[in-house]
This record gives structure tokens, C-alpha cells and sequence, in this order.
């Protein structure tokens, strides 16, 4: 198939905003496919070109939202150095390159390492992830575990204060502060030099990215589901449809 009946399909099931615009993804499982580990994923160099030609049609107005951490987006994408929120808001750097990280790490993030590892070394197949600010159980490689993971996280998150949270995304269960989330991260895009005053778009795959679609529809924005687990009105079925409709995005940009 010629690339230009694929773009003109994708145009008509997911339409492109009007007006200027900025755009908000998400990573695992938006841009790059789920891997057995995070560890393990390695984008190609067609993703880096691809993220370079929207930033530029964008004039710049393009940021990662992930859960990764921005030095792993960075090492992921380099060269290319985008504006990103890492750790699902808990860290954030600017179009200007400034960076904000608005919590340390709280105190009852140590109290958790421990009983985590031996409930993961007690299931194996499951996989600790240790963020720093947060804490993560990977499921995707033993998924016979999930209920009983959810179950012993959900205790241990009631235990903790207020300000902790329980985040279940793709797989993967996470305890963190719920102080900053994706969607606090992209109001505090919008609020900035390049972002603001331009129509927000987020397009994300998971549960995780709630909050960030509910900031961009709030203000009159478009938010794009990838995969069934998200409730939008527009969706992608997956990584690689993502990647055709921002190249047909790209070519209208440039058009227009």
C-alpha cells in the first residue's frame, strides 16, 4: 500500500486538530511496543527522525510524558533532547532545558524496598523496579502473579499516607506520591514559552495517562487512545499506527 492512501485513511478515523498545535506522548506502549522489560526496549533510529521532523513542523512544541525517568527517555532518543516529565510528572525539563524535580523522594519510599523484593523473589517471573521516587512490579513476565501483586500492593498502599498512591498500568503495578501525575506535568507545559497559547493533543495508552488527556480536554484540546483501555472518543491500535498517523500529521503540518 502507497503511503499516501494510508495517511488519507488514518486522517479520516482520527482527524487532525485545527490551529496551532503541541503534542504530548507517552512512550511504552504508545511510541515503542511493550517488551518481556523496560530494560530491554530499543527504539529505532526511524522513531528519532520521526519525533525530530513533528518537533520541527511543531516549532518545538512536542513532549515526552513517560514513567520512565528523563536520563532514560534522554539515552533512549539520543541524540535528540525533547522537552520530557519523567516518572509520571515527578521530574520535568523545560523547552528552555530547565528542570524541575518538585519532591524528593519520600521517607516511606525506603520502608517499602524490602517487602517488595521478597514478594517479587517469592514470584518468580516477577520484576522490581526501583525509580528512586517510586516503585514498580512488573507482571508482564509471570501473569499468573497479577492478582495476588495487586492484592499484597493494594494492602501495603492503604498502610501508607495520604500522599502515596497505587498506579496500575500495562502489567505493572506502581507506589509513588501522587503529589505531581502526568496531568499536573502538562499544565505546566501549557503554562510555558513554545506551549502556550497552541491546542493540546496527548496521546497515550494506559490508565497512568488519565490525567494528562483530562489536562488537554479541559482545555478544548484532543486526547488519542492506543489500544481498548483507555475510554476516548479517537484511537490508535497501537505503536505502529501512532507512528503512521504523526508522519501523516507531519505532511499536513508541513502542507498547511
Amino acid at each position: 500500500m502507497s503511503a499516501a492512501p494510508r495517511e488519507a485513511e488514518l486522517s479520516a478515523s482520527v482527524p487532525f486538530p485545527l490551529g496551532p498545535l503541541c503534542v504530548f506522548l507517552d512512550f511504552d506502549g504508545t511510541l515503542v511496543e511493550f517488551a518481556p522489560t523496560p530494560a530491554v526496549v530499543r527504539p529505532d533510529g526511524a522513531l528519532v527522525e520521526l519525533l525530530l521532523r513533528l518537533a520541527e513542523s511543531l516549532d518545538g512544541a512536542l513532549a515526552i510524558v513517560s514513567g520512565r525517568s528523563i536520563a532514560q527517555i534522554d539515552a533512549m532518543l539520543a541524540p535528540l533532547r525533547l522537552p520530557v516529565a519523567g516518572l509520571h510528572g515527578l521530574e520535568r525539563r523545560t523547552a528552555g532545558h530547565a528542570w524541575y524535580s518538585p519532591h524528593a523522594a519520600p521517607e516511606w519510599i525506603d520502608s517499602l524496598r524490602e517487602p517488595l523484593l521478597r514478594h517479587v523473589e517469592t514470584h518468580p517471573g516477577l520484576l522490581l523496579e526501583d525509580k528512586g521516587s517510586s516503585l514498580a512490579v512488573h507482571v508482564r513476565g509471570a501473569p499468573q502473579h497479577e492478582r495476588i501483586t495487586r492484592s499484597v500492593l493494594s494492602g501495603i498502599s492503604r498502610a501508607l499516607p495520604d500522599d502515596a498512591q497505587l498506579l496500575e498500568g500495562d502489567a505493572m503495578f506502581e507506589i509513588r506520591s501522587g503529589a505531581q501525575n502526568k496531568g499536573t506535568a502538562v499544565d505546566a507545559f501549557l503554562q510555558e514559552a513554545g506551549f502556550i497559547d497552541r491546542s493540546p493533543l496527548y496521546i497515550g495508552d494506559d490508565i497512568s495517562d488519565g490525567p494528562g488527556m483530562d489536562a488537554v480536554t479541559r482545555r478544548g484540546g484532543m486526547a488519542i487512545a492506543v489500544g481498548h483501555r483507555m475510554p476516548t472518543r479517537f484511537r490508535l491500535s497501537g505503536p505502529t499506527e501512532v507512528r503512521d498517523w504523526l508522519a501523516a500529521l507531519i505532511a499536513h503540518l508541513t502542507a498547511r
